[in-house]
């Protein structure tokens, strides 16, 4: 059942979407050769503990950290750990943040230090993706139309989609309907309607979009070894088009 929202409600969103936007906004200083994931992990908790907010995913189905932490190959559900961050890595930083019993979700892909060319390029042609899919969550046109507009700019650029994960509905509960495919094709699915609100998270592979998963049952990781981005905001479809509820501003 999809939960339509009011304007009350999303604006509650909004407040936790700043947060998570500010903590992104932290981490492009905060990430760099050297740092452990585990770190990462730490500075999103007490960061978030100090404005009042909470973890979400912390505890989730038994998932033990504040964020999800997935370098290179790993696609998402990475578990932050000791490794050391190296100079050309890239990076994902997943989170859920909940303000009140309202909850907002986004992702970012980070450079560490100088990256390669083509690691840059899948990163630019990643979050392209993203707000491609969002600037089809209009009123009247369907779920199907967000994910041939992700699907179409990743393989023009020569990536592949991930198909396991995908976007979901979001307010006071972490996964609600609808599911929002980043594959498909236009004209299909259900029909956007005001106050819906959901997450655009599409994740490119460099290679081949078949996955494995590791041993701990979370880390998604490319079949091929290939690197993975993820970009991801919360929107929330008004009359007016999309809100991004965790718009980072100058991102």
């Amino acid at each position: 059942m999809i939960i339509i929202k009011t304007e009350d409600e999303i604006k509650k969103m909004q407040v936790a979407g700043k947060v998570l936007s500010d903590v992104h906004h932290k981490l492009r200083d905060f990430i760099k050769p050297g740092v452990k994931t585990i770190e990462i992990d730490r500075f999103v908790e007490n960061y978030l503990k100090e404005r009042g907010a909470y973890p979400e995913q912390k505890g989730y189905e038994g998932y033990p950290y504040s964020v999800c932490a997935s370098v290179n190959d790993e696609i998402c559900h990475g578990f932050p750990t000791e490794y050391e961050l190296k100079d050309g890595d890239i990076i994902t930083v997943d989170m859920v943040v909940n303000v009140d019993g309202w909850l907002a979700d986004s992702a970012w892909s980070y450079e560490v230090g100088n990256v390669s060319p083509e690691a840059k390029k899948l990163l630019q042609v990643t979050r392209e993706a993203m707000y491609k899919g969002i600037e089809k969550a209009v009123i009247g046109n369907r779920l199907g139309d967000i994910g041939a507009a992700v699907q179409k700019h990743a393989e023009d650029n020569g990536y592949s989609v991930v198909r396991e994960f995908v976007g979901h509905g979001i307010g006071q509960e972490m996964h609600e309907d609808p599911q929002v495919l980043h594959y498909g094709k236009p004209g299909r699915g259900l029909r956007i309607q005001e106050g819906m609100v959901f997450t655009i998270e599409p994740m490119i592979n460099m290679g081949k979009k078949e996955l494995t998963i590791d041993d701990n049952g979370w880390t998604a990781r490319t079949k091929d070894g290939s690197l993975s981005a993820q970009y991801e905001h919360q929107i929330a479809i008004t009359k007016d088009g999309p809100i991004i509820i965790t718009d980072q501003g100058d991102c």
